[in-house]
């Protein structure tokens, strides 16, 4: 399987707010390059290019202990699952909602990852 990596919109872009390069993240994640590029190949983390280069992680994506926020995999998945490719599930993870409060990835974030994958879930009915 290759590396197919998204270009991203502007809007989705803002949205997110803060990246890292895939370089980056190996750092952070104390992962070779082609550890870290495994890690987009599996879905357990999202890519996109912005520009050109090399692909970009969300930096909400990695938590403080510089590991991938727990929960996230799951969620990725059940996002792909319900049909959402790379982009809209950057757009929905970041999209504020008034119901959780905050964005889908500040919930996880925060530790209730269970609750967000349950609303991942339903989107895909």
């Amino acid at each position: 399987m290759t590396l197919s990596v998204a270009q991203i919109d502007r809007e989705t872009d803002q949205l997110v707010g803060e990246w890292l390069t895939l370089s980056e993240v190996a750092r952070r994640l104390n992962l070779s390059a082609g550890r870290a590029k495994q890690l987009l190949k599996d879905r357990k983390l999202i890519g996109v290019r912005r520009g050109g280069g090399e692909p970009q992680v969300p930096a909400a994506f990695i938590a403080a202990d510089d590991d991938v926020v727990k929960g996230l995999p799951g969620t990725l998945t059940v996002l792909l699952d319900a049909g959402y490719s790379d982009v809209e599930s950057l757009r929905w993870l970041f999209t504020p909602d008034d119901t959780l409060p905050g964005s889908p990835v500040d919930a996880i974030v925060a530790g209730r990852h269970t609750e967000v994958k349950r609303r991942a879930q339903a989107l895909g009915f």
